[in-house]
């Protein structure tokens, strides 16, 4: 038997190239397969973008990349400084591409694991992640919501539906209004895909009735669709200036996930005024956390809080609750001394 190693073709051929021309249903499915979700895809697509800049500005070479200009440029954003998880995306991005146009990824060479775990010490392992608001601080929000407007029961509907379903915005902009299904003990929404489905199966999640009309997320999602006046398309949507002064009126164009973030930012980090409040950091993501962290402090099971987030282990509970307050969540202030 030879021992002569098999050299990589100089035009090598895309990943999946072979099977692409086997049959219709096998390239459809290969395409889905290497694609990967919508918005990895673009996250990907504005990664590969700067990495392209990066390397024509320093006249490197992007694809097929070696070793050395990949940590260069990881050392670079690192040096910037960009998040952890932001350099280790850029990575996948660059991996993808290289294993998609069939050349070897310079992305797991032992020589770059090296630099990212000097990289992961210089930024430290705890990275900056979205805070829990409590249950209070959401009610006091939507109280200065003024409900007699468009804006103001479409935002409404976004904060406590994002926060009782525990949504990412992902989730949330590509909720549709016949994926809402209205009962009388709660409101099921249909997912047709999410971060932790990708596959689509059937997936749903269930909203219920609270005691309080003005806080009631499924009160206040029908509120909204009654509003929008239709039975299909986006549910969450940009509005536009009607004839009336003041006026606003929904439109069919969905709203972005960064508008999503910016409207909870409003809402949840201004007071009454519009003035920003210096010690609230808010996100869109904290709809979602704010759903664990409360459920771990009511004495929700794990079981229970992952029917709703649909995340498959105990370990992403734990990731996502925010009990890291020493003082506030602590054993040792209820040892009966």
């Amino acid at each position: 038997m030879s021992t002569e190693l098999a050299r990589i073709p100089d035009q090598p051929q895309a990943l999946g190239s072979q099977l692409a021309t086997a049959a219709d249903n096998v390239a459809r499915y290969l395409k889905l397969g290497l694609e990967g979700a919508d918005n990895t895809v673009l996250a990907y697509s504005a990664d590969l973008k700067s990495f392209g800049e990066y390397c024509a500005l320093h006249g490197l070479c992007p694809l097929p990349a070696d070793v050395a200009t990949v940590a260069r440029y990881a050392a670079d954003l690192a040096d910037i400084p960009r998040k952890l998880s932001t350099i280790k995306r850029h990575l996948a991005a660059i991996h993808k591409h290289h294993q998609l146009r069939g050349y070897p990824s310079p992305v797991h060479a032992d020589e770059l694991a090296i630099v990212l775990d000097g990289i992961t010490r210089a930024l430290g392992k705890r990275q900056k992640q979205a805070p829990a608001f409590t249950v209070a601080e959401l009610k006091e929000s939507i109280r200065r919501l003024d409900v007699t407007t468009t804006a103001g029961l479409r935002d409404r509907a976004l904060l406590l539906l994002g926060f009782a379903g525990a949504f990412r915005r992902s989730e949330l902009v590509a909720l549709n209004v016949e994926h809402l299904e209205f009962t009388e003990r709660a409101l099921i929404v249909h997912l047709p895909k999410s971060k932790t489905n990708q596959a689509g199966e059937a997936e749903d999640k269930a909203v219920f009735y609270a005691s309080t009309a003005s806080f009631c997320p499924v009160r206040s999602t029908r509120a909204w669709v009654q509003q929008l006046g239709r039975s299909t398309g986006p549910l969450f949507v940009s509005l536009k200036r009607g004839k009336v002064k003041g006026e606003a009126l929904p439109t069919q164009k969905r709203l972005s996930a960064l508008r999503v973030n910016g409207l909870v930012q409003l809402h949840l980090n201004h007071d009454e005024e519009g003035y920003k409040i210096p010690e609230k950091n808010y996100s869109a993501h904290s709809l979602r956390v704010s759903f664990i962290t409360v459920s771990v402090l009511r004495g929700q099971s794990n079981r229970f809080i992952k029917n709703q987030t649909k995340q498959k282990t105990d370990a992403m509970i734990d990731r996502y609750s925010r009990l890291d307050d020493v003082v506030t969540f602590n054993a040792a202030q209820n040892l009966g001394l």
